[in-house]
């Protein structure tokens, strides 16, 4: 008769195969997944120039509802071309990539775990110590094709899409009759130069901490008035994801310690300001029980990315994408 694992094998199993899956999860749970994310009119492929606050180099969109241009580079001195316009929902991403991913992650960890809860080891029973070893060894080879699936997907080049339903908002309809995505396949975008104040920095920060404040109230209702609806989508996906987890991340006493622009240019009857922003916060992430899965309460917690805004000419400036510095 084969003997049962023990209890401690099972339990210790068991947190091996959680902290492989959801380690990597965790730390991104704050506004933006620490993804990418976004649109930046026909400069959504172009790096925003690099700045004092963040010297480093913008991080390309993971997510974009801006379909990548299917041109060569165009010559010196001539803006993107601008690619049709497309409103189709995003793969979101999310904490295991949404989907296929999480359907994925939900059966592995389903069938794995529960087995050995169950006393039947992981996949068919493990034998004493080459039997626990060999899980281990399965544990690491999941883990290594989630990553690498993961990682394919989220560089995926999004590919067009043929337009859908208008979203709703002033700003949908801001984005459909401007287009702030271009409009034809073979034009160019005539862009020019804009003029930031020191009224729209204020307004920059003060978007900032509201959005951070949405977020961890689950305010989806703010945050459509604070973001383009692309990047709402983004939000409530993420806060889906966190949910059907159990957790709740919340991001309090946003700070920004230093800030200052990238590039600042109108399009298509908009404007758009990038600028880099430092910022400290507390960040954690808590359970259904209040527990603390990441972040310390009593820590500040500093970041570092990539904020383009966009508006009509003297209406509010909305957050059109994050960008994370490499």
């Amino acid at each position: 008769m084969r003997p049962r694992p023990r209890p401690r094998a099972r339990l210790l199993a068991a947190f091996a195969a959680l902290a492989l899956a959801l380690g990597p999860a965790i730390a991104e749970a704050r506004p933006g997944g620490g993804f990418s994310s976004g649109s930046r009119g026909s400069r959504s492929y172009a790096p925003p120039p690099s700045t004092r606050t963040a010297p480093g180099t913008a991080n390309p969109f993971n997510r974009t509802e801006t379909p990548r241009p299917g041109y060569n580079a165009p010559s010196p001195g001539y803006a993107q071309p601008r690619p049709t316009p497309s409103y189709t929902n995003p793969n979101r991403g999310g904490m295991f990539g949404g989907g296929f991913m999480s359907g994925l992650m939900g059966g592995l960890l389903g069938a794995g775990i529960a087995g050995m809860l169950f006393g039947h080891g992981a996949f068919g029973g493990m034998s004493g110590g080459a039997g626990f070893l060999g899980f281990l060894l399965q544990l690491a080879l999941i883990a290594g094709i989630i990553w690498f699936v993961l990682r394919a997907l989220r560089n995926r080049s999004p590919a067009p899409a043929m337009a859908g339903a208008t979203p709703n908002g002033a700003m949908a309809r801001s984005l459909d009759d401007g287009n702030a995505m271009g409009r034809g396949a073979g034009g160019r975008t005539a862009t020019r130069a804009l003029q930031i104040t020191e009224t729209d920095f204020a307004a920059f920060e003060n978007t900032l901490i509201r959005i951070n404040q949405a977020w961890s109230n689950r305010d989806t209702g703010t945050l459509a008035r604070l973001a383009t609806p692309e990047m709402v989508r983004y939000f409530e996906g993420d806060l889906r994801d966190l949910s059907a987890r159990g957790w709740h991340n919340e991001t309090r006493d946003v700070r920004l310690e230093s800030g200052d622009l990238s590039e600042a240019w109108a399009e298509d009857g908009l404007e758009y300001a990038t600028v880099a922003m430092r910022f400290s916060m507390i960040d954690v992430t808590r359970d259904t029980a209040g527990q603390v899965v990441e972040g310390d309460p009593n820590t500040r917690q500093t970041s570092t990315e990539i904020w383009t805004f966009v508006r009509r000419p003297r209406e509010t400036w909305l957050l059109s994408a994050i960008q994370q510095v490499g």
